[in-house]
């Protein structure tokens, strides 16, 4: 037989990949991975058929001639999830757009019109696939209609074959007995009703013997076990309806042109349409399948080049009254010890290393004279017809580009990802310079993190589809794996469309962005708190922070002495030496050798993760002995020796700060990560004596005091807690008293910790089993404590209880400042996803506004030792904590500075109360 003909499910293929992977959604908020999915398995059975005609059937939301005989056909189906639901007509917008044939029609099931066409095309003397996940098509299984089974799995899509051969070797009957065994056992998916008392076994039997319904019937008399015999004669006109259900039409009435189905080959289908789909959906993995040429816009068209002054200064004269965007380029840069992001320049100190006598003024100069060092130019656009990338060179030094830039006068300046590029233009330490200020700069990449915080990132060409309905390639798509000096050297117009795009858009997405902010109450947000902040970090991570080598080495020393007995001590009380960073060893000793309860097997051995040896942990010391390693395995590894790799010629760690990362609007760090150093345990903290501040120099440490606590105080309005913090009470003291009904004095330690866990569990939404894990309780007893507390505290619950309902009214909460949090898990089928959403909304409120107090401190605080001209520097920030290098001399005035400006950071009906430290090194100041 010559020709393939590959037909497909498509319901049952959406449903398959539905359940077969995670749930993915897009940066619009659609659910992706059923197309995904679907996708994923076309491509694999295309790319194993190599097929000449392909099609996909659809059932259709209507009644068929099946419901019409049996009102209850189906009846006991659940109906699709909605997440499914709304991906069937993205489906079918993708095939569309792939040019593949697609055929659904009213009265019948996607079955049938997969069976009629199957059977037709084989008597036209094609071999055909049916990609199904419904076991019902095997009854369609000949010689040369091969069903195909696919089975989605963690390891990937395995599929499973029969041909009529398959049928008959696995189930015992041929494709066409199936369905007799079918009407005997029926079919409690489909709810088709079969005989009563007959399974699959005694169904199998029967028709492997007598090889039909109507046969069995006629020997009826002879059928066992005899109850069988007794059903089939009483309920044989059921059978018979069983029977006329599950058997799939083969003649549906149906307007089929098999030509019109052609495949010119698989790469027919990567289609333009079909590319910009993809990206859509943002279904990265798939796109280099398309060799389609990437869609131009008319933008790209007027990309220029510009490495003459005379016309450099035209571009900028240009500006003049105009709105801007720019994109300041650099080289690639590399720090000391790591490479820095490709394209991007973390600011840092040069000279400035440990008992220095430098001034800050020198630090800030030396910073900005290497950002200009490593400018290759500037990206300027004033719109569509008027992008320009100027490059850097001996007739054009970065300096000259820059200084003409920063004394344009243009009415704004739109950027995408302000902060790297503020040491170039000369804005460190400083908010405004010449024309450029903060009144007027844009930072496009911190707009669209407001509007949609959910995201995991905001390249240019997202912004560009979000908001300014443009599909546009991006710098993967344009410079591949080069870095961006390659780029110009080597793809050099690849080069050009990438950093004018970067401009373009900038300027482009713009004003729909600060509309779309306007709209949804957050341009004040970003205009008094998000911008300004970009300043304050730029500058701490230009200071750094002090990292001594020599401190570093000591504490790994001590962490080495410490892994090193706590080795010795668990191989003595496993009675054998093993590798006690291998699960799977881990799990054998622990599980089989030694028999404790609580071992889960998994594919790959036993589960050792943190909940299960927490469990076990009480009462097995060698479980206790083996969390202390793995803690103090991931301290050495991570901080004491880690670190080092960060320290800078400066002898300083310069972090970076992300404000586009979490979902609530706190701050996070990268590279290092100096938010996450252990703070619970003591040999955790003694790591803050590594960093220092430099000569003449201290730590003065400020964090606030149960701000998450007290933010809920003034959101709820609870009269009782906002009178316990008005009287400076020990909040989770009172909070035991009032909860366990006993005199303030009386309460024992022990309750208020289970108070403080109280406490601060509602501020996460914690539920009765979260509670009852964290103070090793009962779930009823953790539920009484937490009905209590509401009843202590009646307006939190009611408060909690109406985030809960505004988030499923609107779709999301917001902070007191209108910080938005998008909680699309609350219309999730999954239980399990609905309650995180609960959790989520009643969170983020709270932690949201709590973060956007900190940032108003923060900026404060900055900007008044820079105003009052101090030497001391705001360097480091870790959740509800700041960190200043003081100048000795200068510890009264940065304390005054600390107090008032956390202090008014946010007007609530509770004081915003701080813990202000000094000391020589940061665990002292702590």
């Amino acid at each position: 037989m010559g020709e393939k003909l590959v037909l497909i499910d498509g319901h049952s293929i959406l449903n398959r990949a539905f359940f077969g992977i995670p749930d993915l959604t897009n940066s619009e908020g659609l659910h992706t991975n059923a197309v995904y999915g679907f996708l994923n398995i076309m491509f694999k059975i295309l790319e194993e058929e190599q097929p000449d005609y392909l099609t996909v059937a659809f059932d259709v939301s209507e009644p068929t001639f099946r419901h019409k005989m049996f009102a209850e056909y189906k009846g006991t189906r659940k109906p699709m999830a909605q997440e499914l639901r709304e991906q069937v007509p993205l489906m079918k917008e993708m095939l569309k757009a792939m040019g593949v044939t697609t055929i659904e029609k009213g009265g019948y099931e996607a079955d049938d019109l997969l069976g009629t066409i199957a059977k037709q095309s084989e008597q036209k003397g094609l071999t055909v696939s049916v990609v199904s996940g419904d076991r019902d098509l095997l009854q369609l299984a000949t010689d040369h209609i091969k069903i195909r089974i696919p089975k989605t799995k963690r390891t990937g899509t395995e599929i499973e074959d029969y041909n009529a051969a398959e049928v008959q070797e696995k189930y015992q009957v041929t494709p066409i007995e199936f369905i007799d065994v079918k009407a005997l056992m029926g079919d409690t998916a489909d709810n088709i009703p079969g005989v009563p008392g007959i399974g699959e076994k005694t169904a199998t039997a029967i028709i492997a013997q007598y090889g039909s319904v109507e046969n069995a019937y006629a020997h009826v008399d002879e059928l066992k076990p005899p109850r069988a015999s007794k059903n089939l004669k009483e309920y044989y006109d059921l059978a018979q309806m069983s029977k006329t259900l599950a058997t799939i039409e083969i003649h549906a009435d149906i307007d089929y042109d098999l030509s019109g189905a052609k495949l010119n080959g698989i790469s027919s289908l990567y289609t333009e349409e079909a590319y910009l789909l993809c990206k859509r959906l943002e279904f990265k993995n798939l796109l280099n399948r398309f060799a389609v040429e990437t869609p131009k816009n008319q933008a790209a068209e007027h990309f220029k080049l510009v490495e003459d002054r005379k016309e450099a200064e035209k571009v900028f004269a240009k500006l003049r009254g105009k709105d801007c965007g720019f994109y300041i380029v650099f080289g690639d840069k590399k720090r000391d010890s790591h490479e820095e992001a490709d394209g991007q320049m973390n600011l840092f100190a040069a000279g400035d290393m440990p008992g220095a006598d430098s001034e800050p003024s020198g630090i800030v100069e030396s910073a900005e004279n290497d950002a200009v060092e490593c400018c290759l130019g500037a990206a300027i656009s004033t719109g569509e017809e008027e992008t320009f990338f100027i490059k850097a060179g001996e007739n054009l030094p970065a300096k000259q580009i820059l200084s003409m830039f920063t004394a344009s006068e243009a009415a704004s300046y739109a950027t995408l990802d302000l902060k790297p590029q503020l040491a170039a233009l000369g804005l460190l330490e400083r908010q405004v310079n010449g024309n450029i200020g903060l009144s007027n700069l844009f930072d496009g990449v911190l707009a669209a993190y407001l509007l949609n915080p959910l995201k995991n990132e905001y390249p240019y060409e997202d912004i560009a589809k979000d908001y300014m309905g443009q599909m546009i390639p991006s710098k993967a798509d344009l410079l591949g794996k080069l870095t961006i000096e390659q780029a110009m050297k080597d793809a050099p117009e690849a080069f050009l469309n990438y950093v004018c795009y970067m401009a373009y858009v900038a300027q482009a997405s713009k004003k729909t962005l600060e509309t779309d902010l306007k709209e949804e109450g957050m341009d004040h947000l970003f205009t008094e708190i998000e911008m300004p902040l970009v300043f304050t970090l730029a500058d701490m991570e230009n200071e750094g922070i002090i990292a001594c080598r020599e401190a570093l080495t000591e504490y790994g020393d001590k962490l080495a002495v410490r892994i090193a007995e706590l080795e010795k001590q668990i191989y003595e009380e496993a009675g054998e030496e093993f590798n006690i960073n291998s699960p799977k060893q881990l799990g054998v000793i622990l599980f089989e050798k030694l028999s404790m309860p609580y071992g889960k097997k998994t594919k790959t051995g036993y589960s050792t993760a943190a909940d299960v040896l927490d469990r076990l942990a009480p009462e097995y010391p060698i479980v206790s002995d083996i969390l202390e390693y793995r803690q103090l395995t991931k301290l050495k590894s991570t901080y004491a020796d880690g670190l080092v790799n960060y320290i800078a010629k400066d002898g300083r760690i310069h972090t970076s700060f992300n404000q586009t990362i979490t979902a609530t609007g706190r701050l996070s760090s990268t590279e290092p990560n100096l938010q996450n150093i252990p703070m619970r345990i003591e040999l955790g903290r003694l790591i803050r004596k590594a960093f220092v501040p430099k000569e003449g120099f201290e730590f003065m440490d400020a964090d606030y005091s149960q701000i998450e606590l007290r933010v809920l105080a003034h959101m709820s309005g609870d009269e009782k807690l906002i009178e316990a913090y008005r009287e400076a009470q020990d909040i989770h003291r009172i909070t035991a008293s009032q909860v366990f009904h006993i005199p303030f004095d009386e309460v024992t330690d022990l309750q208020r910790r289970n108070a403080k866990a109280v406490n601060f569990g509602i501020v996460y939404g914690i539920s009765s089993f979260g509670l009852s894990q964290d103070l090793s309780i009962s779930k009823k007893e953790a539920a009484e404590y937490i009905e209590r507390y509401f009843e202590t505290y009646p307006k939190i619950k009611t408060f909690l209880d109406g985030l809960v309902a505004e988030a499923k009214e609107k779709g999301y909460v917001t902070t007191m400042f209108g910080r938005r949090r998008p909680v699309p898990e609350l219309s999730s089928s999954n239980f399990m996803q609905r309650s995180f959403g609960e959790r989520v909304a009643m969170n983020s409120p709270i932690q949201g506004t709590a973060a956007d107090i900190i940032k108003i401190a923060m900026i404060r605080v900055h900007d008044r030792l820079l105003k009052e001209n101090l030497k001391s520097r705001l360097i480091l920030t870790v959740h509800d904590e700041l960190l200043v290098e003081t100048a000795i001399e200068e510890e009264d005035a940065v304390r005054k500075i600390l107090e008032e400006e956390m202090h008014g950071a946010a007007d609530l009906a509770v004081t915003l109360e701080i813990d202000a430290h000094v000391g020589k090194n940061w665990y002292e100041a702590k």
